[in-house]
């Protein structure tokens, strides 16, 4: 048995408690109780709460390794480039992602506030996440010092963000092609606005 799979499988380990409230997300959203994690964990509700508290604290490490995900699922079926272009497509294809995700339908279905709140909340891990993987993305469009050479492309994840989310967080929009292709096409739009100034293409 490799580490690799003895990591994974161990009721305590953090990937596998991670692994198992991602999986219970999918269907019930933020409704997961610690008390059903510890179950598909085997393991207690004594050791979750030793570790991390909460269902909701989580929830959160879930939704921040989804998040990822997202991301790094983009990267390797849409990567960028570096260019406006590139990074426009990686994008879209990352809020396409998470549109398309079960988790985001489950929270939207099971809990409509929070599911609300998302899409205007200004600060929090989530949106910290976020405008990292973001920053990082728009890094080469300013060879020299990157987002923090640059004071207006240093302004632009967080922009980017704030279109991005209507796009994203629109799980009744997965499945309906000339609705999701509408959504694409908006977000691309105003992405390619904002980024013009840096973009290379005539």
């Amino acid at each position: 048995m490799s580490p690799g799979f003895s990591y994974l499988h161990d009721p305590h380990s953090t990937g596998h408690v991670i692994a198992t409230v991602r999986t219970l997300m999918r269907t019930d959203g933020l409704h997961v109780s610690l008390a059903a994690i510890a179950r598909s964990c085997g393991t207690s509700r004594n050791f979750l709460y030793a570790n991390w508290k909460s269902a909701t604290a989580l929830h959160l490490l879930a939704l921040r390794t989804e998040l990822a995900h997202a991301f790094d699922k983009a990267q390797r079926t849409c990567p960028s480039d570096g260019t406006a272009t590139g990074i426009t497509h990686h994008l879209t294809e990352v809020a396409r992602t998470i549109r398309r995700h079960p988790t985001t339908a489950a929270i939207a279905r099971s809990s409509p506030g929070a599911f609300t709140t998302a899409h205007s909340v200004i600060e929090g891990p989530l949106v910290r996440v976020a405008t990292e993987r973001i920053s990082d993305l728009l890094h080469p469009l300013s060879p020299h010092g990157g987002i923090w050479g640059d004071a207006a492309l240093n302004t632009r994840p967080w922009k980017i963000l704030w279109i991005a989310r209507p796009t994203a967080l629109c799980p009744e929009a997965a499945g309906n092609q000339a609705w999701e292709d509408t959504l694409d096409s908006v977000f691309a739009q105003l992405l390619q606005d904002l980024l013009t100034p840096w973009s290379t293409s005539p």
